[in-house]
Formats: C-alpha cells, sequence, structure tokens
C-alpha cells in the first residue's frame, strides 16, 4: 500500500478492472435482486440529483451481490423529448439555421449525433461514480427494440378503445409549438390586475354606452381581458343573493355582440372579485369543465403563435395575446365598461424550457383514456404488492390516481416515437404497427388504393418511460432476463415524479407485463445546496459531481458556472459568489467521499442540503481507514514467521472489537432493508473511526510491543487486527467500492481470504462475530479510566503524555477483575503511573475527578497542581470566558425577531450551546472548590 491515500491514483484503474472482467453481470446463480435505473436525459450531463441517487442504488446492488443473488443493475439513457430537441435546435439556431430548413430527416440526424456525443458523456460520468451496473445491457429508449415495444403498446391500446384522437384543452407552448405535460409547467408567482368589467344585461339598453345603472349589467373580475372574445357565459353562485335572481338571463358581450348567458355553479367563489366569473371554456381549465357541465360552445380564439385567430372581431385579428389585452382594455375604457383595476398577484404558467407564457388552449390531439388502467393500479398498493417508503407517499400516489384525468400523449416535435397513425386525404387515421398493416386498413375501409401520410406527431417521452421496466427487459418478447428481473425488486426515485412516472410505469406494468413493475419504491429526497436553495444554472450554485470527484481549479469552475448566462449582471454575481465560497477552486475528494456523504445525507426528508464540509469529513475519513489499514499491514508483516501460526489467545480487547462489528453488521444490515442510508452510514463511521481505530489500535499495541505478552496473545491480536479489518471492508464496501477493494486486495491474503474481488465476497453476517458481553463490559471498565484520565489533564491544561495517578470508583463489581486482568493496557494506553481501585463510598482527598459511566475516576490535585493560587486564577479567567459567550447566546433569546425568524435548526443549535455553557460553568465551579480546599 503506498504512504498516502490517493482516489485518483485507485479509482479509475480499479473500475476498468472490474468493468473488464464482467463482474458486474448477473452471476444466474441464486435469487434475483434487480434495480431499474431511472433513465437520464441525453440533455448534457449527470447532476448531484442524479449522483446522489445513483449511488444509493449501487449501494443496493453491491449489498445484494455480494448476499449471493442473482443481481441485476439495467442501464439506459432517455431520449428526452422536447429537451433534447430544444439543445439541438439553439446548435442549429447559433449557425443561423432552422430545424425546417434542413428537413425532418436530417434534423433526426443531427439530433442521433447529440445523443451519441451526451450518451457517452453520462456513461463516462457514472462510471466515475462506481456504478456497477451491467454495461452489456444498456438501453436507450429510442432503440429498435424499446421502440418495437412503444408501438405494441399504442397499438393495443387503440385497439381496445384505451387511446384515442380528440379535441380538448392542453398546455399549449406558443414559442415551441407543441402541448406540454404538466410536468413541463412551471407555476410562477407574479404580479399581474385584475379588471372588472361591466358586462350589459340583455334588454337594458344592450348597445348604449356607457352603462350606468346598476341594473344594467354585471360586473366581471377577470385576470386575462384578452380571452374575453371567446367568452360563452357568465357565471355565479347559485347561491349568491345579489345574482341569483339574473340565472337564465342573457348579457350581451362586449365588443363582440354575442349574446351569452348567466349561469349557476358552485365552482364559483362569491367573495372573488365581484362574484361573477366569465366562462372561456377553450382557454382555461376549470373553464371548460364548467363548459362540459353546461354544454357550453367552445370558440378558440388563439392560434398555434398565441395571436388572435378569425374567430374575434376583424379589429383584433393577428395581434398578439398581450398586444391584443392593451387593446382591448382600452376599448373598453373608451365604452365606459371598465369599472376598476387592481393589482393582483397570480400563478402563471411558463415552459420550463421556453418560458414562455403558456396558453390553454383546444386542440386535437392523442389520449390514453386513463381510469381503467388507473383501477388496477390503486389496487395493488393499497393490497401491499407495492410498498412506498416513506410510507406516507402512498397517500399522495391514491390522491392523484383516484383524481386522475385522461393522458394527452401527443407532442409536436420531430424527435421522439412518431405515432404509429396514417391518414387519408378524407382525415380517416388507421393505426396500425407498420405503414402496410395501416394501408391494408385503408383498402378494406375504403375499397381502393389510397395515399397514406403518416401522423407528424410523436409520443410524450413519458409514455415509452412508463414501458422502461419490461421493454428494457426484451417485452414483448418473453425473455429470459424478462422472466428472472421482472417483477424488479425497489425503485429508487425523487418524489416529484410519482405521478409522471411511478404511477404510469404501474399501470404499464400491471397490463402488459401481467405484475407490478417492482416491489418497493423508495423515495428520495431532494439534493438542494448548504442554504436550503434549489441548484440552478440562474443561482449558480450547481456543483458538478465528477468536480468534487477530480477537482476543479478556479477559473475552470467560474467559466463553467457563468458559460451561458445571457446577463452580465448574473455573470459578474455568480463569478464574484463562486470566487467567495471557492477561493482555490474544488480540491479531489474522490468517488468514496462523495459517496458516503450522499448517504449520510439520505434521510427520510423532502430536502438534503449538501454541505461541503461533510464531504471533506468524508475525506478524512478515507484517510483514517487508510492509515489504518497501513498499521494493521506493518505489524502483520513484520510478524516473525515462527510465529505466524500456532496457537492464539485472544485479549478483552480482541473479543470485544469482534463483538462490536458483531453488532455493527447487525445495525448496518436493518438499517440498509429500511433503506435508512444515513444511520448504516453512522454505524459504519462511528464503528472505525472510534471504535477500531480511536481504541481497538491502541488497546492492541500494549500487546504487540510487550516483551510480557505471549507468541499465542500476539497471535490472537494479529488474527483479530486483519479478520476484523477484513470483515469491515466487505460491509463498508456497497458504499464506498473503490478504497475498500484497494485495501481489501493487500489484507485478505492475511486474513484468510481469497478471491479476484472484494465486490463478489460474501457480505459479512452478525453470526460470524457473536456478541461477548463479558468482553464488551471488560472494554467499558478500561475506556473509563483511560477517558477519565484523558478529561482530567483537559480540565487542569496538563499534557496528555503525561502519566499521572488515578483511583477508580464503580457500581459495577466486575470492573476491578476486568482491570486487573488488563492492568498493562489501561497503564501503557491511558498514561496512567498508579491505578487504585477503591470502593464507590471511600473517601478521596482534593481531586480533580470525572464521571464516566457511572464510574468515578479521580487524581489527586497535591500530586497535579503546584501552584493552587495560579490554578485558580486561571479557572476564573476560563469561566468569565465562558459567562461571557454564555452572555452573547442568551441575549439573541431575549430578541423576540430572532426566535421568530431563525430556521429551527439555528434555535436547536442555540439551546444546545447555552446548555453546553452550563455544563461548563459548572464544572469549573466544581474545580475551584477541590483547589480552595488544597
Amino acid at each position: 500500500m503506498q504512504k498516502t491515500y490517493d482516489p485518483k491514483d485507485i479509482e479509475q484503474r480499479t473500475y476498468q478492472r472490474w468493468e473488464s472482467h464482467g463482474w458486474f453481470k448477473p452471476s444466474g446463480q441464486g435469487a434475483p435482486y434487480s434495480i431499474v435505473i431511472p433513465p437520464p436525459n441525453v440533455t448534457g450531463t449527470l447532476h448531484m440529483g442524479h449522483a446522489f441517487q445513483h449511488t444509493l442504488m449501487d449501494v443496493l446492488t453491491r449489498q445484494h451481490r455480494m448476499q449471493g443473488e442473482n443481481t441485476l443493475w439495467q442501464p439506459g439513457t432517455d431520449h428526452a423529448g422536447i429537451a433534447t430537441q430544444m439543445v439541438v435546435e439553439r446548435q442549429l439556431n447559433a449557425q443561423g439555421v432552422h430545424r425546417r430548413d434542413i428537413g425532418r430527416e436530417e434534423f433526426t440526424k443531427r439530433v442521433w449525433e447529440w445523443k451519441a456525443q451526451s450518451g457517452d458523456t453520462i456513461s463516462r460520468q457514472e462510471r466515475r461514480i462506481g456504478n456497477s451496473v451491467d454495461w452489456s445491457r444498456d438501453r436507450f429508449t429510442m432503440d429498435d427494440g424499446l421502440s418495437e415495444a412503444v408501438t405494441e403498446v399504442f397499438v393495443r391500446l387503440y385497439e381496445e378503445g384505451l387511446i384515442y384522437r380528440g379535441k380538448r384543452l392542453v398546455n399549449w407552448d406558443p414559442v415551441l409549438h407543441t402541448a406540454l405535460s404538466d410536468l413541463e409547467v412551471l407555476s410562477t408567482d407574479e404580479q399581474g390586475s385584475l379588471w372588472h368589467f361591466r358586462y350589459p344585461i340583455e334588454g337594458s339598453g344592450d348597445t348604449i354606452y356607457p352603462v350606468e345603472n346598476n341594473d344594467q349589467y354585471i360586473v366581471v373580475a377577470t385576470t386575462r381581458p384578452e380571452t374575453m372574445l371567446g367568452d360563452t357565459a357568465v357565471a355565479v353562485h347559485p347561491e349568491d343573493e345579489r345574482y341569483k335572481h339574473l340565472i337564465g338571463q342573457k348579457i350581451r358581450l362586449p365588443l363582440t355582440g354575442r349574446l351569452i348567458p348567466i349561469i349557476g355553479d358552485d365552482y364559483v367563489d362569491p367573495a372573488f372579485g365581484s362574484g361573477c366569473v366569465k366562462i372561456t371554456p377553450a382557454h382555461d381549465f376549470n373553464d371548460y369543465q364548467i363548459g362540459q357541465r353546461h354544454s357550453l360552445p367552445l370558440i378558440n380564439v388563439f392560434d398555434a403563435n398565441a395571436a388572435l385567430n378569425d374567430e374575434v372581431p376583424e379589429k383584433y385579428r393577428g395581434l398578439d395575446r398581450f398586444d391584443a389585452r392593451k387593446q382591448i382594455v382600452a376599448d373598453l375604457e373608451a365604452l365606459g365598461l371598465v369599472e376598476k383595476i387592481e393589482p393582483h398577484g397570480l400563478k402563471v404558467p411558463r415552459g420550463d424550457r421556453s418560458n414562455a407564457v403558456l396558453e390553454p388552449w383546444l386542440t386535437d390531439q392523442w389520449y390514453v383514456r386513463i381510469a381503467p388502467l388507473a383501477e388496477p393500479a390503486i389496487e395493488c398498493v393499497k393490497d401491499g404488492r407495492i410498498r412506498f417508503v416513506p410510507e406516507n407517499w402512498s397517500k399522495t400516489y391514491f390522491q392523484w390516481m383516484e383524481n386522475i384525468q385522461d393522458w394527452c400523449i401527443s407532442r409536436q416535435l420531430w424527435w421522439g416515437h412518431q405515432i404509429p397513425a396514417w391518414y387519408d386525404d378524407e382525415g380517416n387515421h388507421y393505426v396500425a404497427r407498420t405503414h402496410e398493416l395501416a394501408y391494408q386498413q385503408a383498402r378494406l375501409k375504403l375499397g381502393r388504393d389510397v395515399t397514406l401520410k403518416r401522423d407528424e406527431d410523436v409520443l410524450d417521452t413519458w409514455f415509452s418511460s412508463a414501458l422502461w421496466p419490461f421493454s428494457t427487459l426484451g417485452w414483448p418478447e418473453q425473455t429470459k432476463e424478462l422472466k428472472s428481473f421482472y417483477p424488479t425488486s425497489v425503485l429508487v426515485t425523487g418524489f416529484d415524479i410519482i405521478f409522471f412516472w411511478v404511477a404510469r410505469m404501474i399501470m404499464m406494468g400491471l397490463k402488459f407485463a401481467g405484475d407490478v413493475p417492482f416491489r418497493e419504491v423508495y423515495i428520495t429526497g431532494l439534493i438542494r445546496d448548504e442554504n436550503g436553495d434549489k441548484m440552478s444554472k440562474s443561482k449558480g450554485n450547481i456543483i458538478d459531481p465528477l468536480d468534487l470527484i477530480d477537482g476543479i481549479d478556479l477559473e475552470s469552475l467560474v467559466a463553467k458556472r457563468t458559460f451561458g448566462l445571457m446577463q452580465p449582471k448574473d455573470k459578474d454575481k455568480i463569478e464574484k459568489n463562486t470566487r467567495k465560497q471557492f477561493p482555490s477552486g474544488i480540491p479531489s475528494y474522490g468517488a468514496d467521499a462523495l459517496r458516503f456523504t450522499f448517504c449520510a445525507l439520505a434521510t427520510m426528508g423532502r430536502d438534503i442540503r449538501f454541505d461541503l464540509g461533510r464531504i471533506e469529513g468524508y475525506r478524512n475519513f478515507c484517510n483514517k481507514l487508510w492509515n489504518a489499514a497501513r498499521y494493521v499491514m506493518m505489524n502483520l508483516e513484520s510478524a516473525p514467521p515462527a510465529s505466524a501460526t500456532g496457537p492464539v489467545e485472544y485479549s478483552p480487547a480482541d473479543l470485544w472489537i469482534r463483538s462490536r462489528l458483531g453488532a455493527t453488521i447487525e445495525e448496518v444490515r436493518a438499517r440498509l432493508a429500511e433503506y435508512r442510508f444515513d444511520l448504516a452510514s453512522q454505524a459504519l463511521y462511528e464503528f472505525a473511526w472510534y471504535e477500531y481505530c480511536d481504541w481497538y489500535l491502541e488497546l492492541s499495541k500494549p500487546t504487540l510491543q510487550s516483551d510480557q505478552s505471549s507468541d499465542a496473545q500476539k497471535r490472537g491480536t494479529r488474527e483479530t487486527l486483519a479478520v476484523v479489518l477484513e470483515a469491515y471492508l466487505r460491509l463498508l464496501h456497497p458504499l464506498m467500492p473503490f478504497i475498500t477493494e484497494e485495501i481489501w486486495q493487500s489484507v485478505a491474503p492475511m486474513a484468510g481470504r481469497k478471491g479476484d474481488t472484494i465486490m463478489l465476497q460474501s457480505y459479512p453476517t452478525a453470526a460470524e462475530f457473536p456478541r461477548d458481553v463479558s468482553a464488551e463490559a471488560q472494554i467499558t471498565a478500561i475506556k473509563a479510566v483511560i477517558l477519565g484520565a484523558r478529561q482530567i489533564r483537559g480540565q487542569l491544561d496538563i499534557p496528555q503524555a503525561r502519566e499521572i495517578a488515578v483511583a477508580y470508583q464503580s457500581p459495577e463489581a466486575s470492573d476491578e477483575t476486568s482491570l486487573t486482568a488488563s492492568l498493562n493496557v489501561v497503564r501503557g494506553v491511558g498514561k496512567i503511573s498508579d491505578l487504585k481501585i477503591l470502593p464507590s463510598d471511600a473517601a478521596l482527598p482534593p481531586s480533580a475527578t470525572a464521571i464516566i459511566d457511572r464510574r468515578t475516576i479521580s487524581s489527586p490535585l497535591a500530586g497535579l497542581i503546584t501552584d493552587p493560587q495560579a490554578e485558580l486564577a486561571r479557572l476564573s479567567k476560563r469561566k468569565a470566558k465562558v459567562e461571557q459567550d454564555l452572555k452573547k447566546e442568551e441575549a439573541k433569546f431575549a430578541n423576540p425577531n430572532f426566535v421568530a425568524n431563525a430556521k429551527p435548526e439555528v434555535v436547536a443549535l442555540g439551546h444546545e450551546r447555552i446548555a453546553e455553557f452550563k455544563r461548563q460553568i459548572a464544572q469549573l465551579e466544581e474545580q475551584e472548590k477541590r483547589v480552595g480546599e488544597m
């Protein structure tokens, strides 16, 4: 082993060795265990959220592989429809070319070229993180096999009447000219206006403006004046005493002259605005539902660009909707029909790619009739065939599934799975698996040869993604992989796509693969920055996971974070913040430190704050483990050949560390089974750092270095050093695969283990290291003495290397035997010149005292302090400093603004600091009392 730990030297060569030997492939033996990767979009690179989820999936995959199961982690990427098309369109636009200039065939060829480039980048990143996926089975949602599955599902659903074509409202992006799914809609809080317009009541001087008598009009409040030209009713609450007598009458719609009815509907909130609501069924989703209930006509007043069309008076035709808004308001003001205008905050739907204000637009689209698919998908979660972790997410799932609407699956794009439908000249459509079969349908229907044109639209990306768990395994063919690995074992994903991906996979899996797609759904939180803010390009707080692994210099980091930003002020702000946060760039932490950080942060919460201090701490943990392994290697390699074999005798410390390892194995296994990666990480960290490194390695030295130790005792300790470390490396391997592999290659032979790689070794069980209550009790006493002596030195500022005399009092009768049997260890490790074991009620001279686990450890002050007055002065000065700190902290809580506005964790930390300061003051006062008695 090298003297220092260098992840760059280890990680890439180790991964290449794993992959070249094919060790990621299923073994073909044991019970099946499988995970499908949520396919990253081929739009660029992996982000922190990907790296986080991939780490957790790899932990599960490696653990189950080591447990002897037939394990598959299925890799792949998603074509990502609109997102990928936009990337390539921007590349073309930068060259002064529009996609329609080069045509669909050439454009899709360019996208495939981009896919190859981006896909290679993603796979390199996945390898760098350590993903142990079966690369021989890498899939892409537009591979031939997966495309065949998409077509098969579409045709079958159509033939069963579960896919239909209809004119409905969609989220229309007037810039990208496509319908969008709800997931692609950003609802932003913006400041707008609430216009109150007077709509004249029929028969009350309809065409005489301005109307001034309250009986002549009703006031309608709206945030969208431009849609009023498409109004087909005005609605009031049926029990609203102000208007109920008007229900059934008509108003004459200003600027158009059309008569529209006044209707009563429970949807209307009498307290909002005037209590009268204009109903525009073709341009509002809620109005559409009201229109359906009251059989109202739908008048579409916009074209694909969101400009007003020929359905409106000629004056407004061709105007952009926002220009039309200004003109309409001006014209109504001129007519005296504007009652008032108020500032009003509202939610504005914007496209997540174009940032354009979306338009609810009436258009012909393809839909999935979803209710028949949703019913069995609800039942399988209720009856336990699928379990959500945490369980509360099932409530979110039910709430959405029980109110589910038909799914618009068509997109007006060129990149994606083109819809398998063809049209004749009369507008009839034919859905078929191939164009030849479509021609056959047309000839059969019309009795003649026809010219067919294929539907230009493509399917929503989520349609193909919904088939991912079984299409990647070869469906519709009944492959051996499908029989072995479907249903998959667990899905690891974020809560933000439960509706759009998880639910649809469940529906499609039940329908076409005959079973649920996975047994469990582990819902992760979302990675945010250390302040709790979402990571985004515009905020300048994005961190590339590979930059944390391999490091990046400051100038490259600044360039990366400001690349593509258009506003100079945004660039300047992000550059300034980056230079302040990372004055020397980001150092190389290595993949293992990053992975362990992700696991340690994987709580059951919605949001996960990524603190760079944690990854630095876990890089130190790697160093600690590396140095511990070098200590073990040095002691094993220096053992005389003659003493390498023979009888062994285990010390209490040997038995204790074996017992503690058994307890740790039990804890880690239990926590991983519950998907509590954070608690498993904590158990692994605490065992290695505190028990193995800080305690056992120190407790082993007296045995190995003393001439009084027998060969059998030394053999017992050397064996324990190696065996415990080797088993611990196997336990830690799923979380930190690289460093454990590197150390294991050196340690395994000395621990009696054979094999080419740690990743194919057995995962340790608690039964291999039975609990030893007696040994644990012995070491508890030993630790108490040593810790007490260290605490006393700390209290009195005595160097830790200086030996002191100690008296020990304990309520445990067995402690005397334990300490007597290990006296050389206690004296050597604790730096104790003399140890006296006294009854609990024995009187003591003035002493410095520490209480550890109900045990009292004391040392006479006469032997520690030569100048009591100087010591009292030191204690007084120290106490004054702590009292000052306490006063400052308490002053914060005296300020009501602090308590009201501070984050909960800050308040909790403040209370902890106050309690600690008070504890220190009490301890110092006790010391002053004891010194004063000298």
